[in-house]
């Protein structure tokens, strides 16, 4: 077993989406080799809706597919085939654009106004850039929770994982996406796909990720399974980590322990043309795009 290394960090950035939506861009409209199939992940946080109430107006998507999940709050959406639903605390929806589709998604916050969640984005292999859009649309109720004995709580919204398979199905990128909470001062190693690219995003509370010779995080002394852990840097809250490869992650939690989402896919490994929220290939599938939004062809059916 080979334990990841951490090859950098990073923080969310403050941006402004939507029709005035305040919320932190993970990463996203960059280099895509780090994160392939990964395409952008945005963490929508905030507890004043005048920061959020406005949402998502209609907007396009072709070649992707989108992975909403919602911690806090509710999110109403709608689409160009007719299609509603609400999304409530703990639930996800993974909405496959393919051919195209357009939609919209409006934040209402829970009775004290909070309002939480993501969203990520991810490619679709060429082959499938062109197929049927579908929607799956999960509530938190249908989401396995495995605890193991150390408190260690882990959430699968997609993949399987310590035998727990996620109700989210059928993606082209066959991705895991989990969400781990770890407790106060607990170490844990987590198993993960050699071949994957695979990022962790912290959002509540704090720890180090670290292989066990090259420890990571805030100088902190504290004895933990006989030995010391000197802790130079640690990881808190809308930090990007990003891991070279190996197949454990290792994990501790901090004071008041962590949580994050933990995500892996296989690379894709193709040529990506970007504009917005279409993403193809080449620069003239983006401009045939850019033609059909003009002309009313954009909505396609098998």
């Amino acid at each position: 077993m080979t334990f990841r290394p951490v090859t950098n960090t990073t923080q969310a950035q403050p941006t402004l989406e939507g029709a005035g939506v305040h919320l932190h861009r993970v990463f996203g409209f960059g280099d895509t080799s780090e994160s392939d199939p990964f395409l952008l992940l945005d963490d929508f946080r905030n507890d004043d809706p005048s920061l959020y109430a406005n949402g998502f107006p209609w907007h396009p998507h072709r070649g992707i597919e989108t992975i909403t999940y919602v911690l806090e709050g509710t999110v109403e959406h709608s689409d160009s085939l007719g299609n509603t639903g609400r999304l409530g605390p703990g639930s996800v929806q993974w909405m496959t654009a393919g051919s195209g589709i357009l939609h919209q998604e409006m934040p209402l916050g829970n009775a004290r106004g909070q309002m939480h969640g993501f969203q990520l984005w991810a490619n679709l292999p060429a082959s499938l850039k062109m197929t049927d859009p579908r929607y799956q649309d999960i509530s938190g109720a249908d989401i396995p929770v495995e605890v193991d004995d150390d408190g260690t709580s882990i959430r699968v919204i997609t993949g399987d994982y310590w035998g727990k398979s996620g109700p989210v199905d059928g993606i082209a990128a066959d991705p895991l996406y989990l969400d781990v909470s770890v407790p106060p001062n607990t170490r844990k190693v987590l198993p993960i796909d050699t071949y994957a690219n695979t990022f962790a995003y912290v959002f509540v509370g704090a720890g180090t990720f670290r292989d066990a010779s090259e420890p990571v995080g805030v100088k902190v002394e504290k004895e933990f399974a006989g030995e010391e852990l000197n802790i130079r840097d640690m990881t808190g809250n809308r930090t990007l980590v990003r891991f070279g490869t190996g197949d454990e992650i290792v994990v501790t939690g901090g004071n008041d322990g962590i949580r994050f989402l933990l995500v892996s896919g296989q690379p894709i490994k193709e040529p990506v043309a970007w504009h917005g929220p279409i993403v193809m290939n080449t620069r003239d599938e983006l401009r045939q795009a850019m033609r059909d939004l003009q002309n009313g062809t954009f909505i396609k059916t098998s």
